[in-house]
């Protein structure tokens, strides 16, 4: 919510990585978040919540693409099932389709596919359904490596 994006900006002024904020009208889905920005879908970073046994970690992928959950389960050692939205904003304090790529409110483990860095400028949701974030594909990279990302290829 409105911590998260605080959060986020706090992160990336940090990291002096540039970034545009883009309000709209609030999206649930990418391909919502894609029209709503006036960007190709494959732009965009999906961020999902997958719980295991007792922990819960975030995958992120082109937002275009699925994640493959049987590449994920070789990387968390356990069968990952999709959170609840209940669950996702008990993790995140964060609505589905709002979930950031990082500066959750619980210290998750971040799985984030390769694929994500193909385009130079990318967006993702920053904590509010109706708040976007536009930053170089390089400098979320630095942010990511920041914050402790497992890079990976989860994508189908």
């Amino acid at each position: 919510m409105k911590e998260e994006f605080e959060r986020i900006k706090g992160i990336l002024k940090e990291t002096n990585s540039w970034f545009k904020v883009i309000k709209h009208k609030p999206v649930f889905t990418s391909e919502e978040a894609a029209r709503a920005r006036g960007v190709e879908l494959r732009q965009g970073v999906k961020a999902m919540v997958f719980k295991l046994k007792e922990k819960f970690v975030v995958a992120l992928v082109p937002a275009d693409r699925k994640v493959d959950t049987k590449k994920l389960k070789k990387l968390v050692g356990g069968k990952p099932k999709l959170a609840s939205p209940k669950e996702v904003f008990a993790v995140t304090n964060c609505k589905i389709g709002a979930v950031p790529p990082f500066g959750h409110k619980t210290k998750l483990e971040i799985f984030a596919d390769i694929g994500i860095f193909a385009n130079d400028m990318v967006d993702f949701n920053a904590g509010l359904n109706e708040v976007s974030i536009q930053m170089h594909g390089n400098d979320l990279k630095k942010v990511l490596s920041k914050v402790g990302v497992v890079f990976c290829e989860i994508r189908k």
